[in-house]
């Protein structure tokens, strides 16, 4: 049966087409309108500007990418199967006597198809591809490791080894709960002592009583999720190529499930992080480059505030003037997600919602969305995500600051509920303010006290507002409650994905008659029209993080006085999707809010600011959002 588990899985077949979803042709980037509108105190770009243009590929068309991050039980009994000390497979009640070879005859071949390619699928992709092209190139033309190098990952890609010695834990002794097969093993053969692991204390949010996680350290933590299925590991293989070692650069790990507060107060993050960044400035007489992913953006700027207030690091309003030269914020998700809202709400997202039959079954069967909710809520960094700006940047029931002409549903009402069906919904749609006071008051009180207690969603709108939230450690999330350094020489440069379909609003329903759940409601997946697809409204974004977050602060709202004083200067690169059909992580130039860090121009900017190149980077916008950012309800102080 071994073998012909290889066959299926890592054969040396010629792969088939994968199936796609919508497969339309890529739309190019629209060319920008004739009157863009200018953000505040900007002026406006006249013909002499020069604006550096992203290389484009032939447009291919939309890949069906694999949910790598989600708690996927398929994937995790398949995946556990294959690597058990015997091949038969886990006996769960509800599948009978199932072996791996009868369960895999019986599932599609596309999923199979997906399997070998998480598992091997890049492997021909590496051999022919110079993973060091990038580095030796900007090297070539005379630049070298110039600024000490601090990175920062974002959530869920950093991985978790346990480090206690219970009698529950000594099995797991090192060994990484989270990032690694011996997560999805553990997920299948002891689910429940998984959940204990990976779940933090509901009352303090920190370790539960008799165990111990914490994030692995060094490059290793971040490099690869699972073997095969990189992350990081192409950033820093370029940066070595620049002349980048341990000794100039490092990886500032953290667990992503903490709170932030509760980052520093049980394993001293921001202090640690704090020490490092003085460390290296000292010994290399150069000011550090901080390079942010997704929410390591919002663990960044919490720091910047952290760091000057006499409530934390008692640095000064100067310690970031005199120890950052410059900040690389990739994929920040600056104000929020979406489907942050969800994935507390009912433990689902768009991920979910687009499961075929079977795989809904067997997955909630494994692990329900009950289960689902209640271990994102028990992480409470997650919820550091949940949509900054309210309505002033959400939209409201009638019109978003993003609707597009002809659409049926604002994207301003984030959950919908069809009334004309036999069952029992709320009287009226919820915008997003709306949609986070029925989370906080459906759901449990530890978990609304961490979120209020450790986060703000609000808008400042005044300058003395702003001033009055740095004495207040929740807002420092915030970037519309909360301000950019006083450090006038320091550079920004946000970098991000555009142009594949992201969630951005939903259709919900009463649960299934004759289902015992605690939960309220659940998407409603049986509703596809127009572009509703399952109960999900698609708008833009980079597959993850909606537009509005990547993009509203970078080229509208640090333009405002009050958000940024010093007058940081801020660049802006849009990357257009453009994935390679027959890769499994689109190539060169995806710009999928993960695969993204594999990019090979995002990889030359960061190499280039990192060579103290930065000033030759020049903004690239070639989405809607100076549109969109004008249409939100945000104003410059008068």
């Amino acid at each position: 049966m071994a073998s012909t588990l290889r066959r299926r899985i890592i054969g040396n077949e010629t792969p088939s087409e994968a199936i796609t979803e919508n497969e339309t042709p890529s739309e190019a980037p629209s060319e920008a309108p004739s009157e863009t509108p200018t953000p505040p105190n900007e002026k406006p770009e006249t013909r002499g500007d020069s604006v550096k243009i992203v290389h484009h590929k032939t447009k291919t068309r939309k890949r069906k990418t694999t949910a790598i991050f989600l708690l996927g039980s398929l994937f995790g009994i398949i995946a556990a199967g294959f690597f058990a000390k015997t091949n038969d497979l886990i006996d769960f009640p509800e599948f009978g006597d199932l072996s791996m070879d009868s369960l895999f005859d019986v599932l599609p071949a596309g999923l199979i198809k997906d399997m070998r390619e998480l598992v091997n699928g890049e492997r021909d992709f590496l051999e022919s591809y110079d993973a060091f092209s990038v580095g030796l190139k900007v090297r070539s033309e005379g630049l070298s490791a110039d600024h000490p190098m601090v990175m920062i990952p974002g959530v869920i890609s950093t991985g978790l080894e346990s480090w206690g010695t219970s009698n529950s834990s000594r099995q797991y002794f090192r060994k990484r709960l989270w990032g690694s097969w011996t997560m999805m093993r553990a997920l299948v053969l002891d689910k429940e002592a998984w959940k204990r692991h990976i779940m933090l204390d509901k009352a303090t949010g920190l370790d539960p009583p008799g165990v111990k996680l914490r994030a692995a350290q060094g490059f290793d933590a971040t490099d690869f999720f699972i073997t095969g299925y990189w992350i990081w590991n192409k950033i820093l293989e370029n940066l070595a190529s620049l002349g980048y070692d341990s000794t100039n650069s490092y990886t500032a790990a953290y667990d992503w499930r903490l709170s932030y507060p509760n980052l520093e107060v049980r394993d001293q993050y921001f202090t640690r992080l704090k020490f490092h960044i003085e460390m290296a400035v000292h010994v290399q007489k150069k000011k550090v480059v901080l390079t942010s992913h997704s929410m390591g953006g919002q663990v960044v700027f919490y720091f910047f505030h952290w760091v000057a207030s006499e409530l934390g690091g008692k640095g000064g309003d100067d310690w970031v003037e005199k120890h950052i030269d410059g900040w690389i914020n990739v994929s920040g998700c600056m104000l929020g997600a979406v489907k942050d809202v969800t994935a507390v709400l009912s433990g689902e997202m768009r991920d979910t919602a687009q499961l075929n039959a079977f795989a809904v079954y067997g997955l909630e069967k494994f692990l329900s969305k009950e289960e689902r909710a209640e271990i994102f809520r028990a992480m409470p960094g997650i919820s550091s995500m949940l949509p900054m700006g309210g309505n002033a940047i959400w939209g409201d029931l009638d019109s978003a600051p993003d609707d597009v002409p002809g659409q049926k549903y604002s994207y301003g009402s984030l959950l919908n509920f069809r009334s004309s069906q036999n069952w029992t919904v709320p009287s009226k749609n919820y915008t997003v303010e709306e949609a986070m006071e029925y989370l906080f008051n459906t759901t449990e009180d530890w978990y609304t006290d961490q979120v209020r207690g450790s986060y703000s969603q609000g808008v400042a709108h005044t300058t003395a507002e702003v001033e009055a939230n740095e004495k207040d450690p929740r807002k420092w999330i915030n970037p519309l409650e909360s301000r950019l350094p006083l450090a006038p020489s320091l550079k920004i440069y946000c970098f991000y994905g555009v142009g594949k379909p992201t969630e951005r609003a939903y259709f919900y329903r009463p649960p299934e008659p004759g289902i015992v759940t605690h939960l309220n409601m659940t998407i409603d997946t049986g509703f596809t029209e127009g572009h509703v697809d399952h109960g999900v409204i698609l708008g833009e974004g980079d597959g993850t993080v909606n537009l509005m977050s990547t993009g509203y602060m970078c080229n509208w709202g640090w333009k405002m006085k009050r958000y940024n004083p010093a007058g940081v200067k801020v660049t802006v690169v849009e990357m257009p999707h453009e994935p390679e059909r027959f890769n499994p992580r689109g190539g060169p130039n995806t710009a999928d809010h993960v695969d993204i860090l594999g990019r090979q121009n995002l990889n030359e900017y960061i190499l280039r600011v990192a060579a103290g190149q930065g000033h030759t980077i020049q903004d690239n916008v070639v989405s809607n959002i100076l549109e969109y950012a004008q249409k939100a309800k945000i104003y410059e102080e008068k």
